[in-house]
């Protein structure tokens, strides 16, 4: 399963060109089950801090719906599938973004083999969004895999613990649940189990975390759009204990979030 549309059709070859030789923009990516998405107003606001922050450009309720209507319009029926929405700019300067919808399969949330990170220095940059801009995230990982590791922990100014190369980062000292503070992505899946541990009386806190605390650690998953809590093994070759109470904390967090219907 398969589409591309962009405002709604299929991209011609002078869009396809267009799209492909200009790296401006910025998008959500979201998992659809059942014709549903958790935290649909997260993707929504997200879009639309970076419609204002890129384009200078403000969304309205009425662009919210017809955003919406793309994307159903490009699941083509399908009830699961996972969807990437992204806004770039259009042909014409003065016209508002284009809208690029791309459907794929649904992506399995079950969690792989615990991850082993290698830490990288790596910053990216508007932290606060999900842009288009990310070359210096896949040679991170590159650099990780070349290393022996799975991926790669971004550390930044004062030896600060920020991001991976496209999820939060979770932490538990053995007493609550732990989000490292710096300024990166927030992501729709970090903020939903915030809200939802609230909610169910989970204990946690924001705060920086040096990376020196990493080893001190119970335990370590991370978290985005696909998975909620994929355990991390190792950093820097620094193992994690066995202490799953993490990843069974999150998990439950993440089955009690309702799905918002599209």
């Amino acid at each position: 399963m398969r589409n591309v549309e962009l405002n709604g059709r299929t991209p011609d070859p002078a869009d396809t060109q267009r799209l492909a030789t200009v790296n401006y923009g910025h998008f959500t990516s979201m998992q659809v089950r059942d014709g549903a998405v958790r935290g649909l107003a997260l993707h929504f606001a997200r879009l639309a801090d970076g419609n204002e922050e890129f384009f200078g450009w403000t969304m309205t309720v009425d662009d919210e719906h017809h955003v919406r209507e793309l994307i159903r319009k490009a699941l083509r029926g399908n009830p699961d599938a996972s969807v990437r929405v992204q806004f770039a700019p259009a042909a014409d300067p003065a016209a508002p973004p284009d809208v690029l919808v791309a459907v794929s399969a649904p992506a399995s949330d079950a969690p792989a083999a615990p991850l082993r990170l290698r830490t990288d220095p790596y910053q990216r940059p508007w932290p606060e969004h999900k842009h288009a801009a990310t070359m210096g995230q896949i040679l991170a990982r590159r650099r990780a895999e070349a290393a022996g590791h799975d991926d790669a922990l971004f550390v930044g100014r004062g030896n600060r613990v920020t991001e991976g190369t496209g999820w939060n980062l979770a932490l538990y000292d053995g007493d609550q649940v732990i989000w490292p503070e710096a300024p990166m992505l927030r992501g729709t899946t970090m903020v939903l189990l915030q809200v939802a541990m609230t909610m169910r009386g989970t204990p946690w806190t924001l705060r920086p975390v040096d990376a020196a605390e990493l080893p001190l650690m119970a335990a370590a998953v991370t978290t985005n759009s696909i998975c909620p809590a994929q355990p991390v093994g190792s950093v820097d070759g620094v193992p994690f204990g066995e202490d799953d109470k993490l990843a069974v904390l999150l998990t439950d967090a993440w089955r009690s979030v309702p799905l918002d219907v599209l």
